[in-house]
């Protein structure tokens, strides 16, 4: 405290502070020290809104850069986990065993939330009309049991569509994941095939279909092929944050009511 009687908080705290603010789902609590450039990476999920937060902070406070890589929650944890970085974004939780291998004390904080949603690219679905599909039918069709649009279980679902005989191609991540990890936690607890066959994580062995990096290659791949009538899950913000940065997406027919 100054002779004024106002408090004047030193670079460490303004430093803690911004942490916090910045969501930093999960970070090192022994790197919270003086440093000018803090080195993160992980989510790319949360990077549209992380690399808002992050424009504001260095705004209030030059002395500070914040330098975020989109390369994964995978990744994230995996350059926390080797001291490379000060904080991660990830959208799956760390493990009880990666916390204990950690080489400081692991914090997590709650930063934004969002949904994972399935999408597909349909011609023949034309909006308002949208697919209806199960929980289970999902998991079915990611399995590679369910393999063309017009199988039984999908057209029961769907009786006022006229849907093709074509095969279903999915589409997924090809590295490590939060989105992925969301996306097969949903599948583990609506189908105990999928569950007992392949699991959940941020990584895992698909039984099918193709695969990108990073939600935009998968959104690439569910875009850019509508003749393979491609089905993926994908983040709910991709869309908006491709139109906020004015690049030229084309449609994507529809998310699935499930």
């Amino acid at each position: 405290m100054d002779n004024t009687g106002r408090d004047r908080m030193n670079p460490k705290h303004r430093y803690t502070a911004a942490l916090a603010l910045l969501g930093a789902f999960v970070f090192l609590a022994d790197t919270a020290c003086a440093t000018t450039l803090l080195n993160a990476s992980g989510s790319t999920f949360i990077f549209p809104i992380e690399s808002v937060w992050s424009r504001v902070y260095e705004k209030s406070d030059r002395n500070i850069r914040i330098n975020y890589q989109p390369i994964g929650s995978g990744g994230g944890i995996g350059q926390l986990m080797q001291g490379l970085t000060d904080f991660a974004g990830t959208d799956a939780p760390l493990t009880d065993e990666q916390i204990a291998k950690a080489p400081g004390k692991i914090l997590h904080f709650p930063a934004a939330l969002g949904a994972d949603v399935v999408a597909y690219n349909l011609p023949e679905v034309v909006p308002p009309a949208r697919l209806r599909l199960t929980g289970p039918v999902i998991a079915d069709i990611f399995r590679g049991k369910i393999t063309r649009w017009n199988d039984p279980a999908i057209a029961g679902l769907n009786p006022a569509l006229k849907l093709p005989a074509r095969d279903i191609v999915t589409c997924h991540r090809s590295d490590g994941s939060g989105t992925t990890y969301i996306f097969t936690d949903y599948l583990s607890k609506v189908s105990p095939d999928w569950a007992k066959a392949i699991g959940k994580g941020t990584t895992l062995k698909w039984p099918t279909g193709s695969e990108a990096n990073g939600n935009q290659g998968v959104a690439d791949l569910l875009v850019h092929t509508p003749e393979q009538s491609p089905i993926s899950n994908r983040p709910m913000h991709l869309r908006q944050s491709c139109r906020s940065r004015r690049c030229k997406m084309p449609r994507i027919n529809g998310s699935i009511r499930v």
